[in-house]
């Protein structure tokens, strides 16, 4: 073949590599003078093979993205079936097996995104392994191979039941032969990047059949149980894509990329990946074509009560925008993890064995400011929520809450308001309304929001009149008329109604 010349345009120049079905060529595009790959089909093949031929090409025909290998046309001359597609310098992704963790993320951020752009519209890969990825020298990943890549509107050309794919990456719904969506692409992309990370393939065995068993029904070694440097996000992002049942995998692959994104620093996301020899460094070229649209919210879970926090976690990681970066049964864990792992939230208890929420707050308060902590507690006294907030903690969730309630928590703690929970709030407007006023019946003025302030902060009537330099019983008198105003028959009551509705803020509190 080399040196002929298909359709009077195609200058067949090096063979490239041989598959089960087709033999790939370097070849010149002469009417646009540029180089192709063609894809030749092997003669002979079956007509579900042949079938799957064409179907790659209208499946990628589809596809428009800079991770992608484009296809360019396909063709026949004398008998032979051939693909025009996009020729792609570089090296395969086999060769960044193992990888640093952080080379491990940008190359799987840009994987996870090509294919959530092919899922989003409606084709599936179905094969992907490091074989068909290919990384130019410029640190761009290409995925390749289309060939078993479905249309969701597709008719199949093999027959329900039949395997297809290679067996060390297939999900296990592939290997039982049950209908496949995109996450069976988001499995495979899991076994590539525990891969990548470890060097290791999670599953291995000499026999197909047992192989496959594997995928089904055994889980993976944890990836720092073999590459003990590895980040716990990280391993955390890679063991969600290998669950056996879909549901508690990510649900997209834009999710896994936001995991895998908050998986590394900033610092090291903004570093250069070069080929294996590193003679060579990316420019990032699809950087803004791949910017996440929004990150995922990375919470630590704080709470001595196993099956609660357990049940918790496996909840969160439902949910495509939140990542669990850790989990502590007591308050020097939760310390310790959240002064290394600064999550977006630190879901907290109170109370847990030896030092409980109230103990760590204000070392957290002082040494990781920007961690949003929302208390998540069974009491609901006024008193213990003032001295939480006091503390240095951003809202608070009752237990009792429903699971979208813990949701919206979340999201609006880390958006920067403070969080009251429904059960806190239905206290306070409907058991601690006195019978002398309400809210609407009068402004605070400045002295008593200051004089609430102080409540708010912790202290006692005295102490407040020394803090203000006003006299005992002006601050009494101000106070009882703040309550009044309030509609509130307890002094910390009178304070969280003050910050519900905004006469004084968190920030003012935490400031004093």
């Amino acid at each position: 073949m080399i040196g002929r010349k298909l359709r009077n345009r195609y200058e067949i120049q090096e063979h490239l590599g041989d598959g089960s079905t087709a033999t790939v060529y370097k070849a010149l595009d002469t009417r646009l003078g540029r180089q192709v790959a063609l894809k030749v089909l092997l003669p002979h093949v079956r007509d579900s093979t042949r079938k799957r031929f064409f179907q790659e090409a209208n499946a990628a025909a589809q596809l428009n993205h800079p991770n992608i290998m484009a296809i360019y046309d396909i063709a026949d001359e004398d008998d032979l079936n051939f693909l025009v597609v996009e020729f792609v310098e570089g090296y395969p992704l086999s060769h960044y097996v193992p990888s640093p963790p952080d080379v491990v993320v940008r190359l799987g951020v840009q994987i996870a995104l090509a294919l959530h752009y092919a899922h989003q519209r409606s084709v599936i890969h179905r094969d992907i392994k490091p074989a068909n990825i290919k990384v130019t020298p410029e640190g761009q990943v290409k995925i390749m191979d289309l060939g078993l890549a479905l249309p969701r509107e597709a008719t199949r050309v093999t027959a329900d039941g039949m395997v297809i794919g290679t067996p060390a990456y297939l999900s296990p719904e592939q290997a039982q032969g049950f209908p496949l969506d995109n996450r069976t692409d988001i499995y495979s992309l899991g076994v590539v990047l525990y891969e990548m990370a470890t060097g290791h393939l999670p599953f291995d065995a000499e026999e197909i059949p047992a192989l496959l068993l594997q995928q089904v029904k055994q889980p993976p070694p944890p990836p720092r149980l073999i590459a003990p440097d590895l980040p716990v996000e990280l391993e955390r992002a890679i063991l969600k894509s290998l669950e056996k049942n879909p549901a508690r995998r990510f649900q997209t692959c834009e999710a896994l990329a936001n995991a895998l994104e908050a998986a590394i620093s900033p610092a090291q996301a903004d570093e250069k990946v070069g080929p294996p020899t590193g003679e060579h460094a990316t420019t990032r070229s699809t950087q803004s074509f791949n910017r996440r649209s929004k990150p995922a919210i990375r919470v630590l879970l704080a709470d001595d009560h196993t099956i609660l926090r357990r049940t918790l976690a496996s909840f969160l990681e439902t949910q495509d925008d939140f990542v669990v970066v850790g989990e502590a049964p007591e308050g020097d864990s939760a310390l310790k993890q959240t002064l290394a792992q600064l999550p977006d939230v630190l879901l907290l208890d109170l109370n847990m064995p030896g030092k409980g929420g109230l103990d760590i707050l204000p070392t957290i308060r002082a040494e990781a400011p920007n961690v949003k902590v929302l208390i998540l507690t069974g009491r609901e006294e006024e008193w213990y929520i003032m001295r939480a907030l006091r503390a240095g903690a951003h809202g608070y969730i009752l237990k009792s809450a429903d699971e979208q309630e813990l949701l919206d928590g979340i999201q609006k703690v880390t958006q920067g308001h403070m969080v009251l929970g429904q059960g806190v709030a239905e206290r306070i407007v409907g058991g601690l309304v006195g019978g002398g006023g309400s809210a609407d019946s009068a402004k605070i003025n400045e002295q008593e929001r200051q004089v609430l302030l102080q409540v708010a902060a912790g202290l006692e009537n005295a102490e407040i009149a020394r803090a203000l330099q006003l006299p005992l019983t002006v601050v009494i008198e101000s106070l009882a008329q703040a309550m009044n105003k309030l509609g509130a028959k307890e002094r910390n009551a009178a304070a969280l109604q003050a910050l519900r509705e905004g006469y004084i803020s968190l920030e003012e509190l935490h400031d004093l």
